[in-house]
């Protein structure tokens, strides 16, 4: 696969073939697109915004170059003139947005869109794809934080994405959403998360034995050495370490990759204490997410990390949003949709938020231009298609979202029974 240098094409078809049509028929004036979640996954409390730097960065590149035009020619489907418009095609709008980090819910307007109609109606597949699929992962990666009591998550997930580029984003949303490190090199070097490895089953198993494995990797890794002790009987190989430990060949810590998780974390930590290695640290990988790290950590587990990797990186239980981009405003004149089970709300919108004893109380969606009491959630970002400021960094969006977790209602944050929180609409259609 050839990644494309231009994402003009990395839309639907239809998305053009209504643009082409705008154009021809005269309809170029102002139009507002709103992104929102219709309706949570059932599994789901509230959702964390994220995926707006990256989006920001795709507009940036959404444009079409020679080759791409020449391909849509060859569909026979598009005038000159309107492949003369793509030609010259750039995001010229306004973008408005609930901040990265920010806690949301269903029915607000994480990303609207306020362009020429044309304009916004082609990034439609562009600006879904990108929010979703940040948000999504986030918004699953912050239940394993919320469940982890301060033990420190990393993510282990890169081999099991949908993808390269699904890796390499699924690690910052989860960096942003509370894990402390990534396996993945490619997003450390992207995006500042530190990176984290052990060594795998095959390096352990290459060796005539276990304990030589230890000291060859030890000898290298002398100040960072975690041994992965489950290749073949986790309790002797934890004796193993303890006999190292006492020939001066110290460990960081100990990975347990399978079996019973609970009996053999406290078997281990039993064998490590008793031989004065309480510094050595307990690390659990393998088939990791919240439902698990909830059970061994209420059955006493002393577990001092977590990698998280399958379940949180393809959001196993919640795979994706019905979510939406929707036309909610065109010339200043509301556009909505009556349909069952799909009803929109016109016009541009702003959500209030509203608290009681520093927490969540309900939220409040109006018109942009109303004024309310409440804290405003949406922010101009861009305007004619330029940065209003800078984007604030991902350790600075990290600690929005541990503040917003601060102010979350408790039963919002409980990973097994479904909580509703109060959203309420302005139905205002005239």
């Amino acid at each position: 696969m050839e990644y494309p240098k231009n994402l003009g094409l990395c839309t639907d078809l239809y998305e053009l073939t209504m643009a082409q049509s705008y154009l021809y028929e005269g309809k170029t004036g102002t139009a507002v697109f709103s992104l929102f979640v219709r309706k949570l996954p059932e599994k789901r409390n509230f959702l964390v915004s994220a995926g707006l730097e990256t989006l920001i960065k795709r507009l940036e590149s959404f444009k079409f170059s020679d080759e791409e035009l020449k391909y849509l020619r060859s569909l026979g489907k598009f005038k000159d003139d309107f492949l003369n418009y793509l030609k010259d095609f750039e995001f010229r709008g306004n973008l408005y947005a609930i901040p990265e980090g920010r806690i949301y819910f269903q029915n607000e307007p994480v990303v609207q869109i306020e362009a020429s109609l044309p304009e916004a109606q082609i990034l439609e597949t562009l600006v879904i794809n990108t929010i979703q699929f940040e948000s999504m992962i986030a918004s699953k990666a912050v239940r394993s934080y919320l469940v982890a009591k301060g033990r420190r998550l990393v993510d282990f997930g890169f081999r099991r994405a949908h993808g390269l580029e699904a890796g390499i984003l699924a690690a910052r949303a989860s960096y942003l959403a509370g894990f402390g490190g990534t396996s993945n090199v490619e997003a450390g070097r992207q995006f500042g998360i530190p990176v984290v490895g052990t060594m795998a089953h095959s390096y352990v198993m290459i060796f005539e034995d276990e304990e030589e494995a230890f000291r060859a990797f030890a000898k290298l890794y002398p100040d960072n050495t975690i041994f992965l002790i489950d290749t073949y009987d986790t309790v002797e190989a934890a004796k193993k370490v303890v006999k190292l430990a006492k020939e001066g060949i110290p460990a960081v810590g100990v990975r347990i990759d399978s079996g019973d998780i609970v009996k053999l974390s406290k078997e281990v930590r039993r064998i490590l204490d008793e031989a004065g290695l309480k510094e050595v640290k307990i690390i659990v990988s393998g088939g990791v997410d919240e439902y698990k790290i909830k059970r061994w950590l209420d059955e006493g587990a002393p577990i001092d990390a977590f990698g998280v990797g399958t379940k949180f990186i393809t959001s196993a239980d919640a795979p994706y949003f019905d979510i939406a981009y929707k036309l909610v405003e065109y010339e200043g004149k509301p556009k909505y949709k009556l349909s069952p089970g799909k009803k929109t709300f016109p016009y541009k919108r702003q959500v209030y938020r509203y608290y009681e004893n520093g927490k969540f109380s309900y939220d409040e969606v109006v018109r942009y231009e109303k004024e309310k009491e409440g804290e405003k959630l949406v922010e101009k970002v861009l305007e004619n298609g330029r940065l209003l400021k800078e984007l604030p960094s991902l350790k600075e969006i990290k600690e929005v979202l541990m503040e917003e977790l601060r102010k979350l209602p408790e039963e919002l944050k409980d990973i097994e029974k479904h909580a509703e929180y109060k959203v309420i609409v302005e139905e205002s259609y005239g």
